[in-house]
């Protein structure tokens, strides 16, 4: 039997280029974003701030709709959907977004049920955000990556997180203490000292490089090659305790009619 692995990333500025906070408010007319956000939990910020009471689902599905994301992330869906190595990989997005911006940010890309992010209660008359349901930050993403491996009989060693901040902290220190693999895909030196490995690269197919060469074991060929079967070129590859990955996606060639 192949072996299954439980990949599960973070959201804002892993899968996408910039935070849902930003985007939200933006198209709320909100200014002095991280101004604002200084001294507050994310979680809270929705009740705490006076700028932000009269958010409602529609304005958080439209900011999801407004984040920019990675390149080749359907790509990346594609790859992992299949037999890697060998391997089989269930994916999964846990965030501390909102879950209306994620499930409508990776509309067509993510399964809506693979994806747990904070819910929201909303006001019956007006509409507008009462109450938080429930949290996935910090050691909420532990909770969740504990039920998804139980959930899915996936052990400890076989799972793979990714994330970019300081956000990530309890569940890749969780994830390392059971042998699990654990990504960095910024800059962020609270992290860099945790993550097993660090990718920088603006492609959201970079992860598959560690996975690949750490996690499988596979060999630079064969990495290459199976880059090249999903239309990957590997263009660059610093390889050092952080990597930088430089991946282009290949145009698909012409076939000529009969």
């Amino acid at each position: 039997m192949s072996r299954h692995f439980l990949i599960a990333s973070d959201f804002d500025q892993t899968l996408s280029f910039n935070d849902s906070g930003h985007v939200l408010a933006g198209l709320l007319g909100v200014s002095d974003f991280e101004r604002k956000v200084t001294g507050l939990a994310g979680t809270n910020l929705v009740q705490q701030d006076p700028d932000f009471r009269g958010v409602r689902r529609e304005h958080l599905i439209e900011a999801g709709r407004r984040v920019h994301l990675k390149g080749a992330l359907p790509t990346l869906m594609k790859a992992l959907a299949g037999t890697v190595g060998g391997c089989r990989f269930s994916f999964f997005v846990a965030s501390a977004a909102p879950r209306e911006v994620v499930v409508s940010a990776l509309a067509g890309i993510v399964p809506p049920e693979h994806i747990y992010a904070t819910q929201f209660e909303y006001d019956g008359g007006s509409g507008e955000v009462s109450a938080i349901a429930r949290v996935v930050a910090g050691y909420g993403k532990v909770a969740v990556i504990d039920e998804l491996s139980r959930k899915l009989d996936v052990p400890s060693d076989r799972i793979i997180y990714v994330g970019d901040g300081s956000s990530d902290v309890h569940v890749m220190l969780h994830v390392n203490n059971g042998e699990g693999f654990t990504i960095g895909v910024s800059e962020n030196r609270q992290l860099a000292r945790i993550a097993r490995c660090t990718v920088l690269s603006d492609n959201a197919c970079s992860i598959l490089i560690p996975i690949l060469d750490q996690v499988l074991g596979m060999r630079m060929a064969e990495i290459r090659r199976f880059l090249e079967s999903h239309g990957l070129t590997l263009e660059g590859w610093e390889k050092a305790r952080t990597d930088r990955v430089m991946i282009r996606e290949t145009p698909s060639p012409l076939v000529a009619a009969d």
